[in-house]
């Protein structure tokens, strides 16, 4: 089991090689699903053409407000719920942007899935502290597993067994791309049910559709 792995805390590996149908290197693919729908590709390849911002641009963006208020969401979160140890699947990780918050928690091991390949890349290297803002910290205390797949279409109970069951699980800001369609917001809750242990932690959110729905119609309104 992950939680005894004594691997390279530098290194983007989980637990002993033999676990896995293919190392971390090579999961690339791993989770490609032949029912991918259109829907989740735009959302990939939009993702992955995000470019790194430095701070002083992320500082500029006519949002850094609202990216704020969400990373002190997430943070309370983590800091609420995650214990010394604990086995952490993030769905929708992203380039990377909450390692530091689950490293601070002191967590065990953690296993990042994201649909876009290049933001596992970003968040590979920002493990590995390869990236330039990161030379100045330590490598993080935690082994990890990065895998590029969809979360909503695959059945992840079967490409991660040797990884569960997890004590949390968080999807953060993504949970809202599986409501496409009814299949795929149910896959999703399913995997979530299926990889938590009993009495494990989901953290998630997610845009109050109500409240975007009233703005949209008020400045529709305005204009009108």
């Amino acid at each position: 089991m992950k939680r005894g792995h004594r691997g390279s805390p530098s290194s983007s590996e989980g637990p002993p090689a033999q676990r896995f149908k293919q190392n971390p290197e090579g999961d690339s693919h791993f989770l490609e699903d032949e029912s991918t729908k259109v829907f989740a590709r735009k959302v990939a390849d939009h993702y992955s053409r995000r470019t790194n911002q430095t701070l002083e641009e992320r500082e500029a963006s006519p949002i850094i407000h609202l990216k704020k208020l969400n990373n002190w969401i997430k943070s309370v979160l983590v800091q609420l719920y995650a214990r010394r140890g604990d086995v952490v699947l993030d769905l929708a990780c992203g380039k990377g942007g909450d390692l530091i918050k689950w490293d601070k928690a002191k967590i065990g091991y953690y296993v990042g899935i994201d649909i876009a390949e290049g933001s596992i890349e970003d968040c590979r290297t920002r493990y590995n502290g390869d990236a330039d803002h990161h030379q100045r910290r330590k490598k993080f205390s935690f082994p990890a597993r990065l895998i590029c797949g969809d979360c909503y279409e695959v059945h992840l109970d079967k490409v991660l067994a040797d990884d569960a069951p997890f004590d949390i699980c968080s999807c953060q800001f993504a949970m809202h791309y599986s409501w496409s369609t009814e299949a795929r917001a149910r896959r999703a809750l399913a995997n979530v049910s299926a990889l938590l242990r009993p009495g494990g932690t989901f953290i998630g959110t997610m845009p109050d559709a109500n409240v975007i729905i009233k703005k949209l119609r008020e400045e529709h309104f305005c204009h009108s």
